[in-house]
């Protein structure tokens, strides 16, 4: 039996690590991942699938739609810091499973406070099947959905107070189901509170509810920086031609893969490097050159020796109904690393950082920007811009500021 996502099934191209959590296993998940791990500096694990194990109270249940063994972004950054004072069990959409494992689960312990659930069920209803073997509070101080598509286990449990942290506009999503539309409408009438990661959301969601709050996503600085330490450039991208013009994160529809190619063959001399994996796209969508470079998934413990390398860090996002509402991550990762950024006009970065980021269109714009920053002289007060970003955001203090919310919601 095979559970297919809310979404298409992401593809792991030429993988050479999972995220640095994975040590004891290897799932064969809904994304079809095929990966090879290698063990890095991390607390290892446990993991079970004993259908014996004691059901737990929990202070928060989470539901998301991305796996915690996927790309560390927000969810990990959040629900992990809410998990220093709260116990949490994070619940995923189901996984593959053999027709003798329909109706069991495997429970990931992540960290004492900090539980994984993935269910082996042939639907997201279905999860309340498996749910009395780990869960033994109905009543939960806190229920946290990042898609509506878990909105039919509302009934499950009773929620004190149930917060909808929307990070994308998923029902714009290649391939999201008709029914996510309404299910986002039900989600909507039932929480209680409402936070966005940006400011496209942000005045979009406040037309379908009257208690929402703009927390973009953040950045773990210390981490980044590190980049602009004596680290090691890792040996797949340290031989490459420089300049080096360097990307992170999901591969998928919102890459505008045509402005790369027209402008890797523009600059011959440059190499293009792409690192993460492909989602709803298929290897031979990719665009072939030889100075363009695709690394497959890399850690996060990783991602700073590779923006080392990076000459130049770019977020070539497609215009589309996809990038309608985004506010990229990994702009302030790349900030935080020193990196000078090349980005296409998405909303919130052209809002919010226009005055440090290069902003293009075409492939002309492209080509000028890169020569234009590679001088080093035109990049040298970019730095400075950045620093007065970064000192007003944290992922601590985005996490801080959310619970504030919420004990001030619950008096």
């Amino acid at each position: 039996m095979y559970y297919r996502s809310t979404f298409e099934s992401v593809k792991f191209y030429k993988t050479k690590n999972v995220l640095p959590y994975i040590n004891h296993i290897l799932l064969h998940t809904a994304m079809q991942t095929n990966v090879h791990t290698q063990k890095i500096k991390t607390t290892e694990y446990n993991f079970s699938n004993n259908k014996n194990d004691q059901p737990q109270n929990y202070d928060m249940v989470v539901f998301c739609h991305l796996r915690w063994q996927f790309v560390y972004q927000r969810p990990q950054h959040l629900i992990s810091r809410m998990a220093k004072t709260l116990k949490v069990l994070l619940i995923e959409e189901p996984i593959a499973f053999e027709a003798e494992q329909e109706n069991t689960a495997n429970l990931i312990i992540v960290e004492d406070n900090l539980h994984i659930l993935q269910p082996r069920l042939k639907s997201i209803e279905a999860i309340t099947h498996v749910l009395p073997q780990y869960i033994k509070n109905k009543n939960v101080t806190t229920g946290w959905f990042y898609s509506a598509s878990f909105s039919p286990l509302l009934d499950a449990f009773q929620f004190e107070t149930i917060v909808y942290d929307c990070m994308d506009e998923l029902t714009l999503f290649k391939g999201a189901p008709e029914h996510l539309i309404h299910q986002e409408k039900y989600l909507l009438a039932n929480t209680d509170i409402v936070f966005t990661g940006g400011k496209s959301l942000y005045e979009s969601k406040k037309q379908d509810h009257d208690n929402v709050y703009c927390f973009p996503s953040s950045v773990d600085e210390p981490h980044f920086a590190q980049a602009m330490n004596g680290i090691e450039i890792p040996a797949d991208v340290a031989n490459l031609n420089s300049p080096i013009v360097g990307y992170f994160g999901v591969i998928d529809e919102r890459i505008d893969l045509n402005l790369l190619h027209q402008t890797a063959l523009k600059l011959p001399k440059v190499s293009f490097v792409m690192i993460g994996p492909l989602a709803k796209i298929d290897e031979t969508d990719l665009p072939k050159e030889e100075n363009i470079h695709y690394l497959g998934m890399r850690s996060y413990n990783e991602l700073p020796n590779y923006l080392k390398a990076f000459d130049i860090a770019m977020m070539p996002f497609a215009i589309n109904d996809a990038t309608k509402y985004i506010s990229p991550t990994k702009t302030l990762e790349y900030m935080a690393a020193g990196k000078p950024i090349i980005s296409t006009k998405i909303t919130d970065v052209v809002r919010d950082y226009s005055n440090c980021v290069s902003l293009i269109e075409t492939a002309d714009d492209f080509c000028n920007a890169i020569t234009l920053l590679f001088d080093k002289r035109a990049s040298a007060l970019i730095p400075l811009k950045y620093t007065e970003i970064l000192k007003n955001t944290s992922w601590d203090s985005t996490a801080a500021k959310m619970q504030a919310v919420i004990k001030a919601f619950s008096k």
